[in-house]
């Protein structure tokens, strides 16, 4: 699934002395799996929160029930609102969110199936958020948003290194 890139991003965790944690809806647990199926990983992984229900991001992750009203569950903006409040919670380096659409119902028009936002929060105000719609089934959605999530945290690290 996602277990190079998994062991890429533990690696750049620790050459950095980092920490990682995870908010996830439409994933329900899988990325902070994915992150500890690495041997190794208590040294980053500090832990997760699988925030499904809107009342359980709102009460433990902190997202404002305006930003739900306004924009919904599956929106850019929960899902800063996610990795936000998960690295204040667990006090983090990095924190990786996601929410989205997995399917095989619950899309409209205009929030289609496979339609899934992942945030990145980290140091410095640090604040991505990527869309991403993909046709797969549930399952492969799931999975498409792990090894996104992953990536991007990666892709974050690598440029620091760099820069």
């Amino acid at each position: 699934m996602g277990d190079d890139l998994a062991a890429m991003l533990g690696e750049a965790l620790r050459e950095r002395g980092a920490t990682i944690g995870t908010a996830e809806s439409c994933t329900g647990g899988l990325i902070a799996s994915t992150i500890t199926d690495t041997a190794g990983s208590s040294a980053y992984m500090r832990g997760g929160v699988v925030a499904y229900d809107n009342d359980v991001k709102m009460r433990v992750l902190g997202v404002p029930e305006q930003t739900l009203i306004a924009h919904g569950a599956v929106s850019e903006q929960t899902a800063a609102a996610m990795a936000r409040g998960v690295r204040a919670l667990l006090t983090v380096d990095y924190a990786l969110s996601v929410t989205g659409i997995a399917g095989p119902g619950g899309g409209t028009a205009s929030k289609p199936v496979g339609l899934t936002y992942i945030g990145l929060a980290g140091a410095d105000d640090l604040m991505v958020v990527a869309r991403h719609v993909w046709a797969g089934d549930r399952v492969e959605n799931k999975v498409a948003s792990v090894r996104a999530a992953l990536e991007l945290a990666l892709k974050h690290l690598r440029q620091q290194a760099d820069g």
